[in-house]
């Protein structure tokens, strides 16, 4: 081989002649081929090692550039989008690869493209397969990924219960307002109680009478203080003596009210005793 291109460039379909030992020849394909990038050991942004592959498609778009720029045009595209994913990824956080796999895919084919056009070759497509994570990692963001589950769930039970609360306060203050729709309610539970295949025995028991009863406990509980109040101040009444200078040995005491035909002992030793005269109500106390 001389190293030299034959007149006319690259020969197409059809009938051509070539000179023994003298030419020689080398078949392209034309067609749009694919290849797999192996996994790559990538450090992201926010230093996760993930494993990384991809898949590339592209074509021979000049078959003579091919042949007389590169050694081999699949090869030298196999290695280039290596380290082109390398590159890329490592400029992404993990969040990014999981995310926003389209913009990165994109973003390699213009890269790749760009780089291999002087070899004659067209980079029509790069997907991106797969991100695996570590073990560890993958449980510590399947732990997050349920508390946050849960989180949302507890937010919405207790959406749901502060509606249904809100709805129950609404009931009670339409069935405040009309006693129809109270003693309706009352009979509506008693039905649904007894349709139950139970032992319970119901006693019915009229609403009114009811609110009565307890208005009359209410009223009478009002009462009590003010008897209790007067029993205190009954039981406070004393007999006070008055310190005078004794009179023929004569103890002189001061005159209190005292029910009839009562007795008190004011000291150790000593009785007195209380006696009501037809006159007035005041009692006198005498020594005994």
């Amino acid at each position: 081989m001389s190293g030299r291109l034959l007149p006319g460039g690259a020969k197409g379909p059809g009938i051509f002649f070539i000179v023994p030992c003298i030419d020689t020849y080398r078949k392209v394909d034309l067609r749009v081929l694919s290849f797999e990038v192996p996994p790559q050991e990538i450090l992201s942004k926010d230093s996760v090692t993930v494993a990384v592959d991809a898949v590339v498609y592209f074509r021979i778009s000049n078959a003579t550039i091919s042949v007389t720029n590169v050694e081999d045009a699949s090869r030298s595209t196999k290695l280039l989008a290596q380290t082109t994913l390398r590159n890329i990824l490592g400029t992404k956080t993990l969040a990014e690869m999981l995310s926003d796999r389209e913009a990165i895919s994109l973003q390699m084919q213009a890269t790749l493209d760009e780089a291999t056009e002087p070899w004659g070759v067209k980079v029509e497509r790069v997907e991106v397969k797969d991100v695996r994570l570590p073990i560890q990692l993958q449980r510590a963001m399947a732990a997050e990924a349920e508390a946050a589950r849960e989180a949302r769930a507890k937010v919405i039970v207790a959406e749901g219960e502060q509606k249904a609360s809100r709805a129950l306060k609404e009931a009670a203050d339409v069935i405040a307002e009309s006693p129809q729709a109270i003693q309706l309610r009352y009979l509506q539970t008693l039905n649904s109680i007894s349709a139950e295949k139970n032992s319970t025995i119901i006693f019915p028991f009229p609403v009114d009478l009811l609110s009565a009863l307890l208005h009359q406990q209410q009223h009478s509980s009002t009462q009590q203080p003010s008897l209790s109040t007067q029993n205190q101040q009954q039981q406070q009444t004393q007999i006070q003596p008055i310190n005078r200078s004794p009179v023929h040995k004569t103890n002189v005491f001061s005159t209190v009210v005292a029910p009839a035909s009562q007795q008190y002992q004011m000291s150790p030793g000593t009785t007195y005793h209380s006696t009501i005269h037809s006159s007035d109500t005041s009692s006198k106390a005498n020594l005994l």
